[in-house]
């Protein structure tokens, strides 16, 4: 290996990750609390609203003795959100993940001690009173507030900060739903926008954390336990492929949904504060049809994995659940998506079980569910673990990820973002999530350098160099100085020549003597991009002259300009590759914050 290839390495993590991850421990222990706290002030909320008791026990919506006065408690419920969102804080509206990514990407992953408890409270009592949401979504906000909150603590750069609100999100998911796995991977797929140790070993630890103090508080792991699996069949593949197909059709329509709520809301000429009270009414009424469809619902995912849903409730479950969380959601209450989104899917798993080859009572809408949650998510890989580790069934593995994959591939290419990144991007703000190497870290400066290089002497004159550089013929702004040897001393251009004349400089005085003891920036040929545009930046210079390692002569020189050109070549050699299928693939782009 050569001398200045030598701090060269597969990754650029330091031993300062250990520490980050340290406090992952602590931030993973914040966010079990919180999610322990939330699921209790759910509990605690639904028993208050519904049957007027003090308790925390779990409670069946349908048993309630309100009868039809059970219509109005959604809507008070909504109204006290829409309350804490106008007087509180606006962040609490929503299902969470979005607000969480916008910290990321534009907040240098900064959260407010007001978020982290105003969320937490606002999506127990909208769950508590019937809403048809998760505790997913708040829980990744709230967790994501603790991280980020212990973060500004101490003395950590953003991308650490970002790394601890992630961490604390992964602990929260895993605290509830005991999936330290799909809490991992989603923080690879959606949250870090890398994929890199200094990020990915503080979030493992924070879920592995929050997984084994889960194990000591005694709560459930899997929640819900099913065996069922299928012979592996060329049947079974097309049923596979077809619940893939039919689950991402249902992820673009529910989008549709939501948005399209969300869009007539906007509409009324009302204050946004009043929108969930108006969405709550819908709940209720929804709930007379359906008391299923009310909460957060792990019931109902239970009997549908169980096989206790017969093709008639089932299609009355998807529809019901449907409208009312579109509705609510579009009203701006607060809430999460995930465990809608399985019940939803696993609904039409079960109604279409008939149709399907046969298998295990349960599995197809435990395929579906998951196909459901990855392709409205876009995260194939975090529904796959995630329906996995609610079960605990590894054998479901290959039908899980060909459904997901299916659906993922059907949402990509038939909607232009996600339910969680459409938010984001009516806000005015675009994310890319796709991982590509960068370019610059794989090209050399040889690749691209102009190797004919156009110098002046070092015996040129003060004089003689503004008349050079203002030539008609003169064809470049700026060129390296060389010495008689052919090593450079420096770049001049007309900015350099200006600033020379005014300080005082002699007409008759030469390059040499204007650039002794000034400092120059070079480049080497065997050097990558991506360290050359750090330089160049550091140095503020658009130009840089190109040297041999052995003896400092001048072989090259690079600007920007040749450095874009390694983009531009990617980009086409790209389209031109992707004509033989009869159409231009995407402009490529590096996975960013916002454009």
């Amino acid at each position: 290996m050569k001398e200045n290839q030598k701090h060269l390495r597969d990754f650029t993590t330091s031993p300062r990750v250990l520490a980050i991850a340290g406090v992952a421990v602590v931030v993973a222990t914040g966010g079990v609390a919180a999610a322990v706290v939330l699921l209790r002030l759910i509990a605690l909320a639904t028993n208050l609203a519904y049957f007027g008791r003090w308790s925390y026990a779990p409670a069946d919506l349908s048993h309630s003795p309100l009868g039809l006065w059970a219509i109005l408690v959604p809507v008070g419920g909504a109204l006290v959100v829409g309350l804490m969102a106008r007087y509180g804080s606006e962040k609490i509206r929503g299902h969470g993940i979005p607000e969480a990514i916008e910290a990321i990407l534009l907040g240098r992953s900064r959260m407010s001690l007001k978020v982290a408890i105003l969320k937490p409270l606002s999506s127990a009592i909208a769950i508590g009173t019937g809403g048809p949401f998760g505790a997913e979504g708040p829980i990744i906000m709230t967790g994501g507030a603790v991280g980020s909150l212990i973060a500004q603590l101490l003395p950590v750069s953003d991308s650490e900060r970002k790394t601890l609100l992630v961490a604390g999100a992964a602990a929260g998911m895993t605290a509830v739903f005991g999936t330290p796995i799909a809490a991992i991977m989603l923080a690879v797929e959606l949250l870090l926008f890398e994929w890199s140790p200094r990020s990915f070993i503080p979030v493992a630890v924070a879920a592995i954390t929050a997984a084994f103090e889960r194990d000591l508080l005694h709560m459930t792991a899997p929640l819900f336990p099913f065996s069922g699996e299928m012979a592996v069949s060329l049947a079974a593949l097309g049923g596979w492929v077809l619940i893939g197909l039919l689950a991402g059709l249902l992820s673009g329509l529910l989008t549709q949904l939501v948005y399209g709520c969300e869009d007539a809301f906007a509409k009324l000429p009302i204050h946004w504060m009043w929108w969930p009270m108006l969405g709550g009414l819908v709940i209720g009424l929804g709930g007379r049809l359906d008391p299923h469809a009310l909460g957060v619902g792990y019931d109902n995912i239970a009997a549908l994995l169980q096989g206790h849903f017969v093709a008639r409730a089932a299609l009355l479950l998807l529809a019901v659940k449907a409208i009312i969380w579109a509705v609510a959601l579009g009203s701006g209450t607060s809430g999460g998506v995930l465990a809608p989104l399985l019940i939803m899917g696993g609904a039409m798993g079960a109604a279409l079980s008939g149709f399907l080859p046969a298998a295990t009572p349960g599995f197809w809408p435990l395929v579906a569910m998951a196909a459901t949650m990855g392709g409205t998510m876009r995260s194939p890989l975090t529904a796959t673990f995630f329906a996995v580790e609610l079960t605990g069934n590894t054998h479901v593995l290959l039908p899980l990820i060909t459904a997901c994959g299916v659906a993922h591939a059907v949402t990509v290419l038939m909607m232009r973002r996600s339910i969680l990144t459409e938010k984001i991007a009516r806000r005015g703000h675009h994310i890319v999530r796709e991982y590509r190497i960068d370019p610059f870290a794989l090209t050399r400066v040889s690749e691209v350098m102009t190797r004919e290089v156009e110098t002046v002497p070092a015996t040129m004159t003060l004089h003689g160099a503004a008349a050079f550089l203002t030539r008609p013929e003169t064809a470049h702004p700026s060129f390296p100085v060389l010495d008689g040897d052919g090593r450079p001393l420096g770049v001049i251009d007309p900015p350099s020549i200006l600033r020379w004349r005014r300080a005082g400089g002699r007409r008759g005085a030469t390059l040499r003597e204007l650039l002794a003891g000034a400092k120059m920036a070079l480049a080497y040929p065997d050097e990558y991009l991506a360290d050359l545009a750090d330089r160049m930046t550091s140095a503020n210079v658009a130009h840089l002259p190109v040297v041999s390692r052995q003896d400092g002569r001048l072989v090259g020189y690079i600007g920007w300009k040749d450095m874009m050109r390694v983009r531009a070549k990617l980009q086409s050699e790209e389209h031109q590759r992707s004509g033989f299928f009869g159409g231009a693939s995407a402009r490529p782009e590096m996975k960013t914050g916002p454009a």
